[in-house]
């Protein structure tokens, strides 16, 4: 029996990392093999990327570099380690997916939607989640988390501005309007056992 594919998306310091543990566990219970992976990485190759996309400068790579590295990087991901995994029966539940490149680079860096999609299709040949969920926080109690969890050390990517961060948790928000069949957006504010019940509520049917 064909697995499941789960990608867990959201802006910064939404709780994501808790969230995917106490998924894992819950799908563990159920009786299902998993496997936790994250983008950009999950192989080697990925992982190789994934250290030139997120250290060095805030100038080291333009949007179009960025948008090339991570598809590239995915590519490698879907190929050799989660579509293999999902058609062995298993589930798969990955840390951000190609909506965050769609609300990266191409809403938030200028890109545009289409040419992420182009990307997608040619490396990855349009491969997508089963379900995606998004974790939604308010703005002033995401910035509290981010700077509680990074100080001032954020990524190159995580260390951009108030203003490019809204337009990635805008972007986000509007794919899971355009796609309701996929996405399933959830309110990450309160205590992460309630957050965690949402979660579950949201993926309750895929384990039919």
């Amino acid at each position: 029996m064909r697995g499941r594919f789960i990608s867990i998306e959201g802006g910064e310091a939404v709780g994501k990392s808790t969230q995917i543990r106490l998924l894992a566990e819950w799908v563990k219970r159920q009786g299902r093999e998993i496997t936790l992976t994250r983008e950009p990485g999950g192989t080697d190759s990925a992982e190789a990327i994934r250290k030139l996309l997120l250290e060095g400068g805030a100038d080291r790579w333009n949007a179009r570099s960025e948008a090339l590295l991570f598809a590239a990087a995915r590519a490698d991901h879907v190929a050799r380690l989660i579509r293999p995994a999902v058609e062995a029966g298993g589930w798969v539940i990955s840390d951000r997916f190609v909506d965050s490149s769609r609300a990266y680079q191409g809403v938030a860096g200028g890109l545009g939607d289409e040419a992420i999609l182009a990307l997608h299709r040619f490396g990855s040949e349009g491969y997508l989640p089963d379900r995606t969920i998004l974790l939604e926080l308010p703005a002033d109690e995401a910035a509290r988390r981010a700077t509680a969890r990074d100080g001032a050390n954020s990524d190159r990517i995580g260390g951009r501005d108030a203003e490019y961060h809204a337009r990635v948790v805008a972007a986000f928000r509007a794919f899971a309007e355009a796609e309701p069949e996929r996405f399933r957006t959830i309110d990450a504010s309160g205590s992460p056992d309630h957050v965690h019940a949402r979660i579950v509520t949201a993926l309750q049917p895929l384990m039919a």
